[in-house]
């Protein structure tokens, strides 16, 4: 509803670039310049979006180790300016800012095969409530959901521990973390679903709720971010 509300006024309005203040009439709110200035993900896993060389096509890890989920999709690398504007709507609420990722990820991202359901990773209810206040991931899942024309259940996983803070934990640590964090409110028999999320860093709380979801009965899994970490 929010980023309906959002889009209506783009709409409407002539507004200023989100990066550099200049009049933008493109309804995503970037300016053409800036637009330009995003780091594409050109090439990258198949399997957990890592970027590679243009010449492979699967990463060591995944080839050592393939991963639950089907694969993962990212639009940009986690750099200058994306990084910036992911943290601009996730830490200080900078909704503006993730819409115009979330429109322009999603042209970039269109699924080949459509999942049956799209799935935000949930927040824990106290990071919810008493920190960020909204679940960008279900944010974008929205955004993604209204543009594929594919439902979104922001419910179907549910976060059950608030485990530490992810960000400097290295994969092996943060799978740790993650393990049983999850838990699943719906039926997932032989249904794709496609996991949401803002960043891809190392691939383990996709894992997580990958594991999940497939013991449930879920046929398939893959999943998409808006940007992706070397």
């Amino acid at each position: 509803m929010v980023y309906r509300q959002f889009s209506q006024f783009l709409s409407r309005s002539l507004v200023r670039c989100l990066l550099c203040g200049d009049s933008c009439p493109h309804r995503s709110g970037l300016c053409s310049g800036c637009r330009a200035e995003l780091p594409l993900l050109h090439s990258a896993c198949e399997r957990c979006a890592l970027p590679l060389p243009e010449a492979d096509r699967t990463c060591p890890r995944c080839l050592q180790q393939p991963p639950s989920f089907a694969g993962a999709r990212a639009a940009w690398h986690y750099a200058f300016p994306v990084g910036q504007l992911i943290q601009r709507f996730k830490y200080r609420g900078d909704l503006a800012a993730g819409h115009s990722l979330a429109q322009l990820a999603a042209n970039r991202l269109a699924p080949r095969t459509k999942p049956d359901l799209l799935v935000p990773i949930p927040l824990h209810w106290r990071k919810f409530l008493f920190g960020r206040g909204f679940n960008q991931a279900h944010q974008i899942a929205e955004e993604f959901g209204r543009r594929w024309g594919i439902p979104v259940h922001p419910r179907l996983l549910r976060k059950v521990t608030a485990g530490e803070t992810q960000q400097q934990l290295k994969r092996a640590r943060r799978l740790h973390n993650l393990s049983r964090s999850f838990a699943i409110r719906g039926d997932v028999d032989g249904l794709h679903i496609g996991l949401v999320d803002d960043v891809i860093t190392t691939g383990a709380t996709l894992e997580a709720a990958s594991r999940v979801l497939l013991q449930a009965g879920a046929e398939k899994v893959s999943a998409c971010a808006l940007a992706r970490v070397p």
